[in-house]
């Protein structure tokens, strides 16, 4: 015990693998515990790194660790599954997890506070709510256009539209769909305030989503996940790391004396990266009633590349402002310069 180094585990939900390794990589011992037995090692080990793969749960263990006094360290899975070698089981999972640990310029997944994953959590419930939502308009809208009823695109004319329906005289099934449905509709409005309601709650304590939010494009929905996703950006060495994460830079092929750019890559946190879609998706419908130094910018790019592209191009940017923010500790301050439009950070 006293010569562990490295604790490598395997993460499940009731069984679990350990690989412990002294400081010239041999190991020490290979065992198969329980929960209660996870704990008590993790907790009678001496101080050592602890590395486990970011799946459902690692966060708790993360804490876990750190409380025991050890070095907790979040490996991503993909940098895991090319190592694996042999067949795939769990001595096997377990000794990738350790040889990926210990590659240079791996970027490890910061532990996140019981805090950090209740926002994150509410951020799930309202993302269930929305599909939820959808599915009954799309539902209600096919069931309708089956008796020659069409209704409106957006939510909003959608719901008005079917309330003037149930004073029409329609088959007593079709009143009773379009009764339930507006049921459904107004319970999902009202939890999806109370959820907003909590968003608001939670960035008033957050240092960081305030910050954020200062940024235009970026709501309370936005600055509340990603404050609860990267904190204060401390992760990243700089801006452009960043963007990288988020997915928001092209594809890149090169070979040689060949190098061929193409869609951004979309790795990261899908969610984050939709939500700052969404949000500069805004400042590019805007971007004109505005004369800073962002919103010529926008404006002069979405004359030149088109909608789409000038979106994607404005989510990153406000990406790398938004970590270039959090590192000053300062919030946003819109820039009226001469070449501030032919600029981009």
């Amino acid at each position: 015990m006293n010569q562990v180094s490295t604790l490598s585990i395997d993460l499940a939900k009731n069984v679990f693998q350990l690989l412990a390794v002294d400081k010239h990589g041999k190991p020490c011992f290979s065992r198969r515990v329980n929960r209660q037995k996870l704990k008590e090692t993790i907790q009678n080990i001496p101080p050592c790194r602890v590395v486990m793969v970011a799946c459902g749960c690692a966060h708790y263990w993360g804490r876990m660790c750190i409380k025991a006094g050890h070095k907790a360290h979040l490996v991503r899975a993909q940098h895991v599954f090319p190592i694996v070698r042999g067949n795939k089981n769990d001595k096997n999972d377990c000794l990738a997890i350790y040889e990926a640990s210990q590659r240079p310029y791996i970027r490890f997944v910061p532990v996140k506070s019981e805090s950090q994953q209740a926002v994150l959590l509410l951020h799930r419930m309202r993302e269930r709510l929305m599909k939820a939502r959808t599915a009954c308009l799309n539902q209600t809208r096919s069931f309708l256009l089956e008796f020659g009823i069409e209704t409106p695109k957006s939510y909003r004319a959608f719901y008005n539209h079917i309330q003037t329906l149930l004073d029409q005289q329609l088959q007593p099934v079709i009143l009773l769909l379009i009764h339930e449905t507006c049921a459904e509709l107004r319970a999902f409005e009202r939890q999806l305030r109370q959820l907003d309601s909590l968003f608001r709650g939670a960035n008033q304590r957050s240092p960081a989503a305030e910050i954020m939010q200062s940024l235009p494009g970026v709501g309370p929905i936005i600055a509340s996940a990603f404050s609860a996703s990267i904190d204060k950006g401390q992760a990243f060495n700089n801006a452009k790391e960043f963007g990288v994460w988020l997915g928001l830079t092209p594809r890149q092929y090169a070979s040689a004396d060949k190098s061929v750019l193409s869609h951004i890559t979309k790795r990261g946190d899908r969610y984050l990266r939709k939500q700052l879609i969404h949000g500069a998706r805004t400042v590019v419908t805007h971007a004109h009633k505005k004369d800073d130094d962002l919103n010529r910018w926008v404006t002069a790019l979405r004359e030149r590349v088109g909608v789409n592209k000038t979106i994607v191009a404005t989510a990153h940017r406000l990406a790398r402002l938004m970590w270039i923010l959090l590192q000053k500790n300062e919030p946003y301050q819109p820039q009226y310069t001469q070449s501030g439009a032919t600029q981009c950070i």
